[in-house]
């Protein structure tokens, strides 16, 4: 018990050390552009939050959200239809529903919403035979599938990568036969050999499957290398000193800095010392994350904390690769470290059940 307790709060100093490097970074950011002026308050608004929640974790009734999971999901899958109607467009994407001083993201609760719905689904789906084993593929496919094509209008490619790996991890933590794990593997692998096939030789056949707007969005993607973005992003981080601590020298200029390229902001205020203090801290919310896994597979906190893991570790690597220029720029912001209210309080819900605790019912002793 008391290995846990000390694993608890070395976990929470790592994600307080984010908060605070973030908060650094957001104050630094009203000086970048005035649109990020109030950055900083909505931030440590939002921390304030999310510790709270996080401290306050055991006593919030876990067993609640697992068993409301499906009105959970309907209701976002509701929310995603909702704001192709009524959400306000930032950067292209028609994904935010403005609500004054604050905004909010369905699309990111969804992956909390995906993840509960699946996890109760597993848990009452009895996979006797092959019959069933189908059926219940066919429910989390088509659990995957709904939200996805919502997400795809808006569009933001990033979070449909992220309820497919919380659909394949919910089916590789569950008990069904291997082949159908080769069968998705195929199924993408060719998926994927024909899209490029397509894009290199036949680019006229793939603009009439995919239409044009899509295609120039693909080629955005493949063509990731190039840009103000990731140029201003490797120098940035190619020229930092090991130390710096200058909130009014803005340095040089990264369009999305506070939200997608918070990692590199981070140089801009306190060099590569600040650098190397957030990927420690995110090993050590890693390393914990791997020790504090349930032992019980059969329980729904098992493939929860599977899948969140799976999304955590995606989420943080493809960011900061995206930020030195390893892979195509999406919209995924770095957990903890970016500005995003919608993706601190999902997270925090994350955090709030995997670390959650079971209050132990005490045994009545009857005197004679």
């Amino acid at each position: 018990m008391k290995t846990k307790k000390l694993e608890q709060i070395l976990f929470f100093l790592a994600l307080l050390t984010i908060m605070t490097v973030s908060i650094f970074i957001m104050i630094h950011a009203k000086e970048i552009n005035i649109k990020y002026q109030n950055h900083y308050i909505k931030q440590t608004l939002f921390f304030l939050i999310s510790i709270i929640l996080f401290i306050s974790k055991d006593k919030i009734k876990i067993n609640v959200l697992f068993e409301y999971s499906n009105h959970i999901y309907l209701l976002n899958v509701f929310l995603l239809f909702l704001v192709l109607i009524m959400g306000s467009t930032v950067n292209g994407a028609k994904a935010w529903f403005h609500l004054g001083f604050f905004s909010f993201q369905p699309s990111e609760l969804m992956k909390l919403s995906l993840l509960l719905y699946l996890c109760q689904m597993k848990r009452n789906q009895e996979l006797n035979n092959k019959k069933e084993e189908r059926n219940y593929i066919i429910k989390v496919f088509s659990a995957f599938l709904l939200p996805s094509l919502l997400v795809f209008l808006e569009p933001d490619t990033g979070a449909i990568i992220f309820y497919f790996l919380i659909m394949i991890s919910v089916l590789i933590s569950s008990k069904i036969s291997k082949k159908w794990l080769l069968f998705f593997g195929i199924a993408i692998i060719t998926l994927l050999i024909s899209f490029f096939y397509l894009y290199f030789f036949q680019e006229d056949i793939l603009i009439s499957l995919i239409g044009t707007s899509f295609f120039y969005r693909v080629e955005r993607l493949l063509n990731f290398q190039k840009g103000l973005q990731i140029e201003n992003a490797l120098i940035a981080i190619g020229s930092a000193p090991f130390f710096k601590w200058n909130l009014t020298e803005t340095g040089i200029y990264i369009p999305e800095a506070p939200t997608d390229f918070a990692f590199t902001l981070v140089t801009n205020v306190l060099g590569i010392f600040g650098l190397l203090l957030v990927l420690l801290s995110y090993t050590i919310i890693t390393v914990i994350l791997i020790k504090t896994i349930p032992k019980q597979k059969k329980e729904p906190l098992y493939s929860f904390h599977i899948s969140f893991l799976v999304i955590f570790l995606f989420n943080t690597f493809y960011n900061i690769f995206m930020n030195i220029g390893c892979v195509p720029i999406m919209g995924i912001p770095l957990p903890f470290l970016s500005y995003g209210g919608s993706t601190i309080m999902v997270y925090t819900f994350f955090l709030v059940i995997v670390f959650h605790q079971k209050k132990k019912k005490k045994k009545l002793s009857i005197r004679c």
